[in-house]
């Protein structure tokens, strides 16, 4: 089977290439605002929306139109893959998997792809990578890349270039090991298994929350777009970085453990938008514990669990495992001992105490074990399932399989 994987590696590019690169991140981010612009323009008009080869003809014209002639400067696959960034944006919007596309602002997410490996040459035995227009860069080679080179992208964050380069390679088809485990997710607890550990919370923001505060104070008293603003702003930008970067580590090396030991993880299907969204409402109805619910929704936001499942579903399926997403509906309430339901089963955050049975333990484990039991009826209802369907591989509509 074919496994697509990425390698991001910092680089250490001269003085020269920093500024071309800074340039080519412009102009991809002026060909997607002008793309999204005339978009915009045209759905007001009522006029239907371009494709992307309809966009690509006038990124001919802006590129050769006097007004914009710098963006022959930047290589023209780069300008491309913004404007095929734009059309999936669009896509998803009108899937309702997103919001509406914004138009990109100068010094947040500044990046720009190569699409063609033809193009692009990675020397691992020197710690280089040749770019089109851009010459050989050298990165910091900090492990070996396996496979064929597919594509690259260039990133900034933090003042410091980034490049990664996504390869495809053949590997054997993987041997699920291990046995089930199901998790539930906590502000206390970061994660609870069933199995009876439990994964303490990092809370990388706030641990450098004070630090942060006081950099951005001090970036506020400085005037806008001077010098010492924008040291101030790099300091701020930094602090982001590493509280970014320590909670990345931290949940690759969980899930990474979990996935190592378990061929299936059963997890609940939280919508952690809907969690954390805003208590504040507004002037006609304004909301009720606003100041609490903002601090929950920071702890919710702090702990990566999207990142937490993401990771969870590609580890495991590079594994062989698979993940279960249950429905988180009682999954706290309900006694493992007798089934009993009712929301009296939790006197208290973390007491689990069942007043039909008396049956107790700790709440998250409860909740873990009940995710875990919901994760089993689920695959034996999938394999029932399957069984009862007229024909083998065909899906009828409306099933709810697990590979969706």
């Amino acid at each position: 089977m074919e496994r697509l994987q990425a390698f991001k590696f910092a680089l250490n590019p001269n003085g020269e290439q920093q500024r071309a690169m800074r340039r080519f991140a412009g102009a991809c981010r002026f060909v997607f605002n002008q793309a999204l612009e005339v978009q915009i323009q045209r759905h007001e008009g009522g006029e239907r929306k371009l494709g992307y080869a309809e966009l690509c003809r006038l990124l001919t014209a802006w590129r050769n139109g006097a007004a914009t002639p710098w963006l022959k400067e930047a290589p023209t696959h780069p300008l491309q893959q913004a404007l095929k960034d734009l059309e999936r944006a669009y896509t998803n919007f009108f899937a309702k998997r997103a919001a509406f596309p914004r138009f990109k602002k100068k010094g947040r997410h500044d990046s720009f792809r190569y699409p063609d490996p033809k193009q692009i040459k990675l020397d691992q035995a020197h710690g280089r990578v040749f770019l089109p227009k851009l010459g050989w860069l050298r990165y910091r080679d900090s492990r070996t890349v396996p496979g064929e080179v597919r594509n690259v992208t260039v990133s900034q964050s933090a003042g410091r270039w980034y490049v990664a380069i996504q390869t495809a390679r053949d590997v054997e088809r993987p041997v699920p090991s291990g046995g089930a485990v199901g998790i539930d997710m906590g502000i206390v607890r970061f994660a609870t298994l069933s199995d009876g550990q439990a994964l303490e919370p990092l809370d990388s923001f706030k641990r450098h929350e004070e630090r942060l505060r006081r950099a951005q104070q001090a970036m506020s008293r400085k005037r806008k777009h001077g010098k010492n603003w924008n040291k101030a702003k790099a300091r701020v930008q930094r602090i982001h970085a590493r509280i970014g970067n320590a909670r990345r580590d931290y949940l690759h090396k969980a899930t990474t453990t979990i996935c190592n030991n378990h061929a299936m993880v059963s997890v609940e299907d939280l919508k952690v938008r809907n969690m954390s969204a805003s208590a504040a409402g507004d002037r006609a109805e304004p909301g009720r514990n606003v100041r609490a619910k903002s601090g929950l929704n920071k702890a919710i936001l702090d702990q990566g669990w999207h990142e937490f499942r993401r990771q969870l579903a590609y580890k495991l399926a590079w594994r062989g495992g698979i993940l279960v997403a249950v429905s988180p509906r009682d999954t706290s309430r309900t006694c493992p001992g007798c089934g009993h339901v009712s929301a009296d089963n939790r006197p208290t955050q973390a007491v689990f105490a069942c007043v039909a049975c008396g049956y107790s333990k700790h709440a998250d484990l409860v909740g873990a074990i009940n995710i875990l039991r919901a994760g089993h009826a689920r695959c034996a209802y999938e394999v029932s399932d399957a069984a009862r369907s007229p024909a083998v591989g065909t899906r009828r509509s409306g099933s709810n399989r697990l590979d969706r």
